[in-house]
Order: structure tokens, then C-alpha cells, then sequence
């Protein structure tokens, strides 16, 4: 099965552009996370250089976000870009860890190979690319074990039914939509 992207925006928008006001947007540059703004009535997930693997990647940074976070550019995160030295490396890890996990999980419900990244080719000293791959893969096991965030099991739920299980867009969506309500339910 392709991997279009026109499809993922599609059934990111169909879960969240109505009840979380945010849109799955196609970049040009570097990933960024803007919320709505006078000129933008829609928080907007911004994925870079259309690539699948950023959509997936920026799209676990805002099922993992809180309601304050949301609110704020990129989430109110730093970001040092290529450069960094081993202790802004290890600062840097330790937020990844996290959105990763899930992108691993969103991967796997896509049929799709999951790379962890580092993001660090102009750092120094030497990053342990297996340390951090193994913190990614023990976070999904703890996530597949205790439950993933609300946002986060409806995109998983709606990748499944779309890219394993064949549904139609309609279909997969309202996987997505009834594992959104369940999760709902069940936090109270």
C-alpha cells in the first residue's frame, strides 16, 4: 500500500480539526507547531519538507503536548539544531525519547520501518545511536503495556484500520473517532 500524504492529512483533519481546532499541515522548511493566531483561526501541526516520517514525528509531539503546551509556538520547547555537544545531546534525548516511542508505534500501524533519529550530525563527541534506539523501544513497550494517550490511541486506532486492515478513509476514521470517544469515556 502507498503512503500518501494527502491521505494522512486527511484523517489527522478528520479526528482533530474539529474538536481540537488543529490541522496536519505540509512544510516547506523545518517542522514547527503553531497555534491559532489572529491570522489563523487553526493550530497547525507543520511537517517538514513533506516527508511521511515528519508527519508521523510532529504528529506524536502533539498527541504527547498538553492543553498549556499546545497554546504556546513548537510547544515552548528549545531546540538546538546539529552542533550539539554531549550534555545539550543528552537534554535533547531525554524530550525525544518520548514523541519517538509513539512514532515507532504509528510506524508499525502504517506497515511502515521505524528509524529512530538522533538528529545531531555536526555534534561532539560520539552519540550512542543503540543506547537511545533501546530508550525508544523500552518507551513503546511501556506504552503498549499502560495505554497510550487519548490522541495518540485514536491516530494509532485509525492508521490500523486504514493502512493494515484496508477500511476506507470513512472507515478508518470512525475507528479513530470511536477509539477518541472510548478513551474519553473511560478518563471520565
Amino acid at each position: 500500500m502507498s503512503h500518501r500524504l494527502e491521505d494522512l492529512i486527511v484523517l489527522f483533519d478528520g479526528l482533530f480539526q474539529d474538536s481540537y481546532h488543529t490541522r496536519l499541515v505540509r512544510g516547506d522548511a523545518d517542522p514547527l507547531y503553531l497555534p491559532a493566531d489572529d491570522a489563523c483561526p487553526w493550530h497547525r501541526v507543520i511537517f517538514a519538507h513533506g516527508f511521511y516520517a515528519s508527519a508521523l514525528h510532529e504528529i506524536s509531539h502533539w498527541c504527547i503536548a498538553g492543553a498549556r503546551r499546545r497554546g504556546l509556538e513548537d510547544y515552548g520547547y528549545w531546540y538546538l539544531p546539529d552542533g550539539r555537544d554531549p550534555a545539550q545531546q543528552g537534554d535533547f534525548e531525554n524530550v525525544e525519547v518520548p514523541p519517538q516511542a509513539l512514532e515507532s508505534l504509528f510506524s508499525r500501524a502504517c506497515g511502515l520501518a521505524f528509524h529512530v533519529s538522533v538528529d545531531n550530525l555536526g555534534g561532539e563527541g560520539e552519540v550512542d545511536r543503540d543506547a537511545f534506539r533501546a530508550r525508544v523501544a523500552a518507551r513503546a513497550a511501556r506504552f503498549e503495556e499502560e495505554g497510550l494517550p487519548r490522541r495518540a490511541a485514536a491516530v494509532r486506532a485509525t492508521l490500523k484500520a486504514f493502512y493494515r486492515e484496508r477500511r476506507d478513509l470513512d472507515d478508518a476514521l470512525a475507528a479513530g473517532l470511536a477509539e477518541l470517544r472510548a478513551t474519553r469515556l473511560a478518563m471520565g
